[in-house]
């Protein structure tokens, strides 16, 4: 089918001015035919008709911007690397070479957030190969579980994670890259220098991410090259809307706004095995020649020293991070002027903190989005005034993204009404990996991809997240599923039947926390037993012991709406 460039009116390209609902001239400009973000109608579904067919193809831009900063680390001993784009694409391509691997091929990357995890990816995709980035914070047999479902060419690691997939029993291709690299490992890949391998078609798969669903079970979250592009030049083109906006209101040509600006700071904080730390701390401000200032871990006074040091200018993180910051910077002499955009995700923003944060840094552009792995990030977003105007909604549907809600019985509901968030668009994965039939729970023939969140959408397109079908938990920002906690602790002999739930937390937002029935064991016992067989994250925060049957509904099945109520009182109040 051709290419069909059509006039989209859409109701996320509407904006309210004293009431009067009008379209958005900006929007208008940026995407008509033949602007950067046109957008038309391809293969029977709306898309960014100048985007790229190939991620490669978006990265090697990047390489334009020569010797500015792009990578500054600290490493535990306190030495700073600080590396240009010049030479993070130099490292790039010295590695691609040794990797060995054909287009299509699997390649594992298992770090934790570095330099090193970063030159993986861009060498993954050079080489046309697929990145299948590892939950670096799961125990060896997850590790290696993970490994074992994608069927990788070479797995590349650093040398904590190295060690743990060879103790979890995975005998395999393996490359440290922090370590020197023997003289022979060149030679063992049997690989020439890569040539020009041509560019990949659209829908071929460029990432896996793990994700669980309501089984507990990781299975892997299947992205194409177009479905990353188009989150990626979704949040380029809300940041140039932004941007129009701004020049407008200052009087100023945008190209001259642009001069006038310095080069933009963003402090990675997310996971990079996330999507939210793989696209919007990484390939985001990348792709924008903004600096990335990678932390190793968190560590709110650290944060705030990096952000005065480095002038940070964007820091998206969950409200557990955002409170932390805040605590640390009440009574101490914190410089956070550089910062001009706050973004949160992971949970909803507390109004609280949302007012904390305006005192502390009055000159910050407050964003919010909601998105899943699923959807290759954000399929809705608001920032600025759009945020202001609804501050407990998690975004406005983007302009490529169809949503409806439904009922129970799979009919469409009207606006305003509560339902599941079933979602379509060109970011929606490909499927889930060598998972036929959880892929077909949740993903239509025709695109449709059931997102297991319940909530509803207004009349002006804002979502509002009121519930999660998922029995998930999410903690500081991590998502746990309950499912494989309980499975986990289920083969501790003593306990005979648990259950695991969240309970609200004013700092982590939701606490992971456990009934158990059990005999013999107290509640360390238990903690110590699920943390050392999954990450340590997903050990519960408290855990309550008993002798009784926990309460059944209807089907036989645990109730924990019944425990959830009872657990002030089954927990002493704690």
């Amino acid at each position: 089918m051709g290419d069909e460039e059509v006039a989209i009116r859409h109701p996320a390209t509407e904006q309210s001015v004293d009431g009067v609902t009008e379209i958005d001239p900006i929007f208008t400009a940026l995407t008509a035919p033949g602007a950067p973000f046109a957008i038309g109608e391809r293969d029977g579904i709306r898309q960014f008709l100048n985007a790229p067919s190939d991620l490669n193809q978006m990265i090697e831009r990047a390489r334009a911007f020569g010797d500015r900063t792009f990578i500054v680390e600290e490493g535990d001993d306190g030495r700073q690397r600080r590396l240009s784009f010049e030479q993070v694409f130099a490292w790039r391509d010295q590695l691609v070479s040794i990797l060995g691997i054909a287009r299509g091929d699997r390649v594992a990357i298992c770090m934790r957030n570095r330099t090193e995890w970063i030159v993986a990816f861009l060498a993954v995709l050079k080489a046309g190969g697929v990145a299948a980035v590892l939950n670096s914070r799961g125990a060896p047999a997850e590790l290696v579980a993970m490994i074992d479902d994608v069927g990788p060419r070479v797995v590349v690691a650093d040398t904590d994670r190295a060690r743990l997939i060879r103790a979890g029993g995975y005998s395999g291709r393996l490359l440290d890259l922090t370590r020197p690299f023997e003289d022979d490992v060149r030679l063992e890949t049997g690989a020439e220098p890569l040539g020009d391998l041509g560019a990949a078609a659209p829908g071929d798969p460029c990432a896996i991410l793990f994700t669980s669903g309501t089984t507990g079970r990781v299975k892997g979250a299947v992205l194409t090259h177009r479905s990353i592009i188009t989150g990626l030049m979704g949040v380029q083109l809300s940041g140039m809307q932004v941007l129009h906006s701004t020049a407008n209101a200052m009087g100023m040509p945008v190209d001259t706004l642009l001069q006038h600006m310095p080069q933009q700071a963003a402090l990675l904080v997310y996971p990079l095995f996330h999507i939210s730390g793989l696209g919007s701390a990484f390939l985001s401000p990348m792709l924008a020649g903004a600096k990335v200032v990678i932390m190793r871990r968190w560590d709110a006074q650290d944060a705030m020293r990096l952000m005065s040091e480095e002038a940070i200018t964007m820091f998206s993180s969950v409200p557990t991070m955002l409170w932390d910051v805040l605590q640390k910077a009440r009574g101490v002499e914190a410089d956070l002027s550089s910062i001009r955009n706050i973004g949160v995700g992971g949970q909803a923003l507390p109004v609280n903190l949302l007012d904390e944060i305006r005192a502390v840094c009055p000159q910050a552009m407050m964003g919010t989005g909601y998105g899943m792995t699923e959807c290759s990030g954000a399929i809705a977003q608001a920032v600025g005034h759009e945020f202001v105007r609804k501050p407990s909604s998690a975004g406005r549907v983007l302009p490529l993204v169809d949503i409806r809600i439904e009922g129970p019985d799979g009919t469409e509901l009207p606006a305003g009404e509560v339902g599941e968030i079933v979602l379509r668009g060109a970011q929606i994965m490909q499927g889930y990996w060598n998972r036929p039939e959880e892929t077909a729970a949740v993903l239509s023939p025709d695109g449709w991809l059931r997102t297991g969140d319940i909530g509803l959408v207004d009349e002006e397109r804002y979502v509002f997240i009121v519930d999660r079908k998922k029995d998930m938990v999410i903690s500081g920002g991590e998502n746990i599923y309950c499912a494989e906690v309980e499975r986990a602790l289920g083969s501790m002999p003593q306990v005979s039947e648990c259950a695991a739930f969240g309970i609200p937390d004013d700092r982590l937002g939701e606490l992971l926390v456990m009934v158990v029935r059990a005999e013999g064991v107290c509640e360390a016992d238990v903690i110590t037993w699920i943390g050392e067989r999954l990450a340590r994250y997903k050990a519960p925060g408290r855990v309550v012991i008993t002798r009784e049957p926990l309460p059944r509904n209807d089907v036989s099945k645990v109730d924990k709406v019944a425990l959830r109520k009872a657990w002030p009182t089954m927990s002493g109040g704690k």
